[in-house]
């Protein structure tokens, strides 16, 4: 059985990608810069809506694995697609980059394979419009335990933490893999997702994390406090490691109660889809092979820089090229 430097759990999101404006937006109804849940009748409104795209395999936490992976990591992904055609692309598209996508597509499933038809505006913004489908059922069945006991690090989804059964998987998961030695963390991935689950949250992070990741927003989310400073130290008063990005200001990293501020430059983005999912990328990249945190958190901004600085949610250039650039790899 194969041993994997870093695991995935997460949606298995194909990614529809198209350029749009304001004007179009306000005329679909759609609420510019988030990301909206939407059902299969929107989903297929929206589609017919695109005036041309380009799609991709996404997924917040599976193009964190997709970056990593191209960074020189062992890689695998948990997820869940339909034996349908965006199924075969996504796990045909995840295999053929050197992810190992883990599941086979379910047959005779009752959803179909996840979508999200991401609008990019002029300015940058991108406007995520989901629809969940099957990847939203993930379970206990399609987590792998030898997978998870072989990690070395599993990260985990929390845009997945609706659901009962997806909770059960997280934490079989999480106890596998430190019960092999591992290390576990999670994408805090959206504040209303907090919002819905907040003590279930806290309680994954204290029992079973050994680190975390999230912007601003995400880290507030958890305790609902007006100043970040405080949220950070209850946060890692239960975490061993908490990362936090915050855009343009850098990102602020808690280890066993030291705190490291990482200046980053402020860039215009072309897209910035993927950033997040980009830094934890480079960061966990730095946290497999030995790396200092500050060192993570400059490989991870590089990657996010790279990533906005184009349509897509996934690197397009050589980051390990990058990275010898910059004196972070040899």
């Amino acid at each position: 059985m194969k041993t994997y430097q870093l695991v995935g759990i997460g949606n298995a999101v194909v990614d529809m990608i198209a350029q749009s404006d304001d004007e179009f937006l306000s005329r679909m109804g759609i609420e510019k810069g988030v990301m909206q849940l939407i059902e299969r009748d929107r989903a297929e409104q929206l589609h017919g809506a695109m005036n041309g795209h380009v799609q991709t395999p996404g997924g917040s936490v599976a193009n964190t694995i997709a970056g990593a992976g191209a960074l020189g990591l062992e890689t695998a992904f948990i997820g869940r697609v339909r034996d349908d055609d965006l199924g075969h692309f996504y796990a045909d598209a995840m295999n053929e980059s050197g992810i190992d996508f883990v599941n086979p597509p379910v047959k005779d499933g009752e959803l179909p394979t996840s979508r999200s038809m991401i609008f990019v505006s002029p300015d940058g913004e991108r406007s995520m419009n989901t629809y969940l489908g099957i990847s939203s059922e993930l379970g206990s069945d399609d987590v792998s335990n030898a997978v998870a006991k072989r990690a070395q690090i599993m990260f985990l989804e929390g845009y997945l933490f609706d659901k009962d059964k997806s909770k059960a998987a997280f934490l079989g998961a999480a106890r596998n893999c430190r019960a092999g030695g591992g290390k576990t963390g999670i994408a805090i991935s959206d504040p209303f997702c907090v919002d819905r689950h907040r003590a279930d949250f806290l309680s994954l992070i204290e029992n079973d994390m050994d680190f975390v990741i999230g912007n601003e927003a995400e880290i507030r989310a958890l305790y609902r406090n007006d100043d970040l400073d405080a949220d950070l130290r209850q946060v890692g008063a239960i975490c061993p490691l908490v990362v936090c990005t915050r855009s343009g200001d850098g990102v602020t990293i808690l280890s066993e109660g030291t705190r490291i501020d990482v200046p980053v430059e402020k860039v215009t983005p072309v897209d910035a889809t993927g950033a997040g999912d980009q830094f934890a990328a480079g960061f966990l990249f730095g946290l497999a092979t030995g790396r200092d945190l500050d060192t993570c958190a400059r490989i991870g901004t590089l990657c996010a820089r790279e990533v906005i600085s184009h349509v897509g949610p996934r690197p397009e250039t050589d980051m390990r090229a990058v990275l010898r650039d910059h004196g972070l790899l040899d």
